[in-house]
C-alpha cells in the first residue's frame, strides 16, 4: 500500500489547493485606467468605477456599474495550481 502514498498525498494537496483557488485575493472598487490585467479602459472613462475582485486562481473578476460582468486572466489548474498554493506569501 505504501507504493500510493505519494499519489494519495498529491491528490490530497490538489483538493487543498482547489479550496483556495477559490477564495478572494484582492478586492478593489475603482476608476482606474492603468491595473496590470485591464485591457478595457472604457469601463472606468469618465471616473465611472468599477469593483475588480481578484481570485487566488489567477481570474479577475470585474462587476461594472451597468450590472455586467467580465473576466481577466487564465485560471490555473493542475500543477500549475499545486505551485502557486504551495508558494504563496
Amino acid at each position: 500500500m505504501t507504493q500510493y502514498k505519494d499519489l494519495v498525498e498529491k491528490r490530497k494537496l490538489m483538493l487543498e489547493a482547489e479550496k483556495w483557488a477559490r477564495g478572494l485575493k484582492t478586492m478593489h472598487v475603482h476608476s482606474l485606467q492603468s491595473m496590470w490585467y485591464d485591457n478595457r479602459p472604457q469601463d472606468t472613462e469618465g471616473g465611472q468605477t468599477v469593483t475588480d475582485i481578484e481570485y487566488n486562481d489567477g481570474v479577475v473578476e470585474r462587476k461594472l456599474s451597468s450590472g455586467e460582468t467580465v473576466y481577466f486572466g487564465k485560471k490555473l489548474t493542475g500543477d500549475d495550481l499545486l505551485w502557486a498554493y504551495t508558494h504563496q506569501g
